[in-house]
Formats: C-alpha cells, structure tokens, sequence
C-alpha cells in the first residue's frame, strides 16, 4: 500500500489497523492520520522490528 492510498482511505480502515495492530491507543492511530511514515515508525518502535520489515509487514498488509 503506498502513502497516498493510505492517507486516502484512512478513516474507513484505521479501525482495522487497530486491530491489525492492537499495540496501538486509539490516540496513537489518530496521530498516523494516513501517514505511511508515521505508521512505519510506530510499528517499528511498538514491535521491535526493524525499517524494513516494518514498510514490508504495512506492504504486505490487504485491505
């Protein structure tokens, strides 16, 4: 998923990226707004994981 697909849809999917996701507050997903980034870093920092497996696991992710 790339960012600008992301930042379009994000208020219809960031419930399922909550679940997706569940380390995350709802303020922290408010915070992601749609941001690829963002989202990148927060999975990174709340799993453990590096860059690159976190862009790979939000790349990977189908909705």
């Amino acid at each position: 998923m790339n960012t600008d697909q992301l930042k379009g849809k994000w208020n219809q999917i960031k419930g399922e990226a909550k679940q997706r996701w569940g380390r995350f507050t709802d303020d922290e997903i408010d915070k992601v707004d749609g941001d690829h980034d963002k989202l990148v870093g927060m999975i990174q920092e709340r799993y453990g994981k590096t860059k690159e497996e976190a862009k790979r696991e939000l790349d990977s992710w189908h909705i």
